[in-house]
């Protein structure tokens, strides 16, 4: 990692802050007032162009002023952030708003107020349904080749999936099917299913083993999409960011994983392996579409096991030392909400 002296340091951190507080490239008369530095404006302008020669900072056309890259907004996060406690009344009405017993209430409303408390747009990851037992499942022909699948689980949740088959079965075949699924794997959970069905499956006909795999693999899907796995709050707040409304090309690829949620999941769920906060910066997700954007991501949990990730997303030009502890406490709250269910 490359080491900055003191005096590059203070420069960097002030100019930083000064960027994200204003939004506008910082000078060095004004870096050389600010910083608590006794340093002549020539001095510091020697100071920047290292700082700009190393990738720190960079210089937009139209002004004399630099701006932060994102390796220097990395730097600032890893080593020059100072987080600034929330004030009592924020903390206050968090407890206030993450204390219903019911616990989809208690998700949705961590995502408004991560969303309300930042003006960014507010996430959290649903816990996955684990250990799904299935109750029953029956077969319907619906065409020589397009099956009806209908699941029930045994917490009532009834769905119906419709598979396309290589082949048309007979009534008696799908009847057979149904029943054998049935008498061995009813009570089952869908993950001891697979388990139990690559080897149990081949004293049956191949063909017969397509159809199990194809409605188990629709048993699955029908629970994994029977419910959002993400709730987004405030995702238009991002419209209002400047840096990130003018480039509409790339903010509707960021409203497009917003909708799809595929590569958010995916981003949450990485974060979800990680202890404590997670920093993204730019493109440093391999997910985020804007390299205008940063996402501060925690991970949650319920009875001692984390079963979810929240964060915030919002321009990279965002007051870290503020979304930090509102991401950290929010995620601490919702944890000991959930583990009171």
């Amino acid at each position: 990692m490359t080491t900055l002296d003191k005096r590059a340091q203070i420069l960097l951190k002030t100019l930083v802050e000064h960027y994200i507080s204003d939004g506008q490239p910082v000078g060095s008369r004004t870096l050389s007032k600010c910083s608590g530095l006794d340093l002549s404006p020539a001095t510091v302008r020697n100071v920047m162009s290292d700082l700009e020669e190393m990738g720190f900072i960079a210089s937009p056309h139209t002004s004399a002023g630099r701006v932060p890259t994102h390796r220097g907004y990395r730097f600032f996060v890893d080593t020059l952030l100072t987080i600034k406690p929330l004030q009592t009344q924020e903390i206050q009405r968090l407890e206030s708003e993450l204390s219903s017993p019911d616990p989809q209430e208690l998700i949705s409303s961590a995502a408004g107020l991560l969303s309300s408390l930042t003006q960014f747009a507010g996430v959290v990851m649903i816990p996955r349904r684990k250990s799904i037992a299935f109750k029953h499942l029956e077969f319907l022909p619906l065409s020589d080749t397009r099956l009806l699948v209908i699941i029930v689980t045994s917490d009532g949740n009834v769905q119906n999936r419709i598979i396309v088959t290589d082949k048309a079965y007979s009534a008696a075949e799908l009847t057979q099917a149904s029943n054998f699924f049935n008498a061995n794997y009813s009570g089952s959970t869908f993950e001891d299913v697979q388990k139990k069905l690559h080897e149990e499956l081949k004293q049956m006909q191949s063909d017969m083993n397509r159809l199990m795999a194809a409605a188990l693999d629709a048993s699955s899907k029908a629970l994994d999409e029977d419910r959002d796995n993400v709730v987004i709050s405030g995702e238009r707040n991002l419209l209002q960011v400047d840096e990130l409304s003018t480039n509409v090309t790339s903010l509707r690829k960021l409203f497009e994983i917003f909708e799809r949620r595929t590569s958010l999941m995916q981003l949450l769920d990485n974060s979800q392996r990680a202890e404590g906060i997670q920093i993204f910066i730019g493109g440093e997700s391999g997910y985020l579409p804007l390299d205008e954007c940063s996402m501060v991501t925690a991970p949650y949990e319920a009875n001692g096991q984390i079963v979810g990730t929240l964060g915030v997303i919002g321009p990279t030009r965002m007051a870290y030392e503020r979304v930090i502890p509102i991401v950290d406490i929010t995620a601490k709250l919702l944890s000991s909400g959930l583990s009171m269910k």
